[in-house]
């Protein structure tokens, strides 16, 4: 039979995670869910047409991505996924399918769906394994451009879930200096090593790390980073204190970065702060880093061609 789409496998793979009763990595799923659905040796060998990844274990990750973002199966440590008590409550109902329909009753993710469609900052050792989409049926209204950029955007969506889970799994220092080295690469501080310093640890008086802008450090800017989990939302508390601290060194500007989100007050809080603060959330830090290439690499790249007028005379 031929390889399920990956909307096709969320059911199955659910039910996986619920007879599992156990954290388990998709690799130790395969092989289970390979036999239940009858495939062949050849198939289960299918690989995308990079080459780079197999066909049924990148839709198992979009699967897993999908439902883990509507709260179905959740991740208690890298490469590893369990169900949730809703995601129990889902199976209870005796679904005949699971699929982007079905998960469009959570908030979170249509709120993710959504935010990763646009790029807004809203609200698997070896090389990563990165889930990439299915293919854009070539009877769709879309032209072969924009189903190129629906494929692009989908690419990311899945890379950005990805790079997350990477940096939540983070030490504290390791996560201010990912942060320092993204302003770098940013151009900040003239994009200069000597520029940029991360100040973390006991004494830091709530600043985690320093860019200068200009060679006599006349013009800096402060960094607070809070390397947190999904769902430790930053408060306006938070947001207070690093005012504070920014007072303390007559800072006119301040960065507050998060792999988190910030309430809904932290945010008026930085509007109406005595000092400029700019803050950056889970979702924005992997655009950013996706942007500037930090912590990712290219692996594949795609030519497009187009005739050339000038060659035929044009």
């Amino acid at each position: 039979m031929p390889i399920p789409t990956y909307e096709d496998l969320m059911l199955p793979l659910l039910r996986e995670y619920a007879a599992s009763n156990r954290p388990r990595s998709l690799k130790e799923l395969m092989p289970l869910m390979a036999d239940k659905l009858g495939l062949t040796e050849e198939e289960q060998a299918e690989r995308l047409p990079s080459g780079r990844q197999g066909l049924f274990y990148n839709r198992l990750a979009w699967a897993k991505t999908y439902m883990g973002k509507a709260g179905l199966i959740s991740s208690p440590a890298r490469g590893l996924a369990e169900i949730t008590d809703r995601g129990r409550a889902m199976l209870q109902t005796a679904p005949e399918r699971i699929d982007g329909t079905t998960l469009a009753q959570f908030e979170e993710f249509t709120g993710w769906r959504d935010a990763s469609s646009t790029g807004s900052p809203k609200e698997p050792g070896g090389v990563i394994a990165v889930p990439q989409p299915q293919l854009v049926p070539e009877d769709t209204h879309l032209t072969p451009e924009e189903r190129i950029e629906a494929a692009r955007k989908e690419l990311e969506k899945g890379l950005r879930v990805e790079l997350l889970e990477r940096v939540r799994a983070m030490t504290p220092a390791d996560f201010e200096e990912l942060i320092v080295q993204l302003l770098l690469q940013m151009g900040y501080g003239s994009g200069a090593e000597e520029m940029a310093q991360a100040l973390g640890g006991s004494g830091d008086q709530g600043i985690d790390g320093v860019i200068h802008q200009d060679p006599l450090g006349l013009d800096r800017v402060y960094i607070q980073a809070k390397r947190y989990n999904e769902g430790n939302v930053v408060g306006s508390g938070a947001i207070r204190d690093f005012n504070g601290a920014l007072d303390l060194k007559r800072a006119p500007k301040g960065l507050f970065v998060t792999a988190s989100s910030f309430s809904r007050d932290a945010r008026t809080q930085a509007e109406s702060a005595t000092r400029q603060i700019v803050l950056i959330d889970g979702e924005e830090l992997a655009s950013l880093m996706i942007r500037h290439k930090v912590g990712t690499r290219v692996v594949a790249t795609v030519d497009i061609q187009e005739v050339d007028g000038a060659f035929f005379g044009d």
